[in-house]
Order: C-alpha cells, then structure tokens, then sequence
C-alpha cells in the first residue's frame, strides 16, 4: 500500500509540471493577419503581445511580454496557447509626411487549436 501512495504522489507531481500552459506562444492555436493602414499592408511592423490582457497595456515596449516581426508584406503569424492577449503594432508608412510612425492594437482570446484571422488596423502616432 505504501509503494500504492509514493506512486500516485510522484504521478501527481509530474503531472502538475506538465500541466496545460495559457498565455504563451508556441501553442497549437494561431492568430494572424496583416497589418494595415487605410487598406495599405505595412511591411515590417513589429507587432508586441501582451499575455493575458484584455485591455492596452500602454504603448511602452517594455510592458510587452514579447514580439513577432511582420514580413514585407505587413502579414503576421503567431503561434499561441489558450488564453487572453492584447496585440500593438507598430510600423512605418513611408507615403505619409514625418511623423511617420503609425500605430494600433486588438484585444482577443483564443481557444486551445483554434485558428483566427485578425488584420490590425493602424493609425498615425
């Protein structure tokens, strides 16, 4: 019986490692996009992810948690695991007059496998 109890222990404490993860990348669900001002891609944006957030974290690249970088198209693609996430671009469109930094975000959740598609739409700064 005891040889019973050390093996459900140590099966417990193996299994609270390995527990489900939330609010990270790398998951099997998906988020992507492209990010767009007034209808135009925006190559290169730097789009920041806030884990579990639901609301603008502010516009300091420090309160992110991390970063994917949108190709020459302005299209991102992010790996992600369940959970609550707030997403900021910001980019430059080189046809408007300086300052030419534009900037914008969505809040969305995403479930476990769950694949969406979400353009983030830009402003100027």
């Amino acid at each position: 019986m005891k040889t019973f109890l050390k093996l459900m222990i140590i099966v417990s404490l193996l299994s609270s490692f390995s527990s489900c993860k939330k609010n990270q990348t790398g998951g099997k669900a998906t988020i992507k996009g492209t990010v767009k001002h007034h209808d135009k891609p925006i190559a290169n944006a730097f789009v920041y992810i806030k884990f579990n957030s639901t609301e603008f974290p502010g516009s300091d690249y420090k309160s992110y948690d991390t970063y994917v970088e949108a190709d020459a198209s302005g299209n991102y693609t992010i790996p992600l695991y369940k959970g609550s996430y707030y997403l900021y671009a910001v980019g430059r469109d080189l046809d408007i007059p300086s300052p030419y930094e534009v900037v914008g975000g969505l809040s969305f959740s995403i479930r476990n496998k769950e694949n969406l598609v979400k353009d983030i739409a830009v402003t100027e700064d």
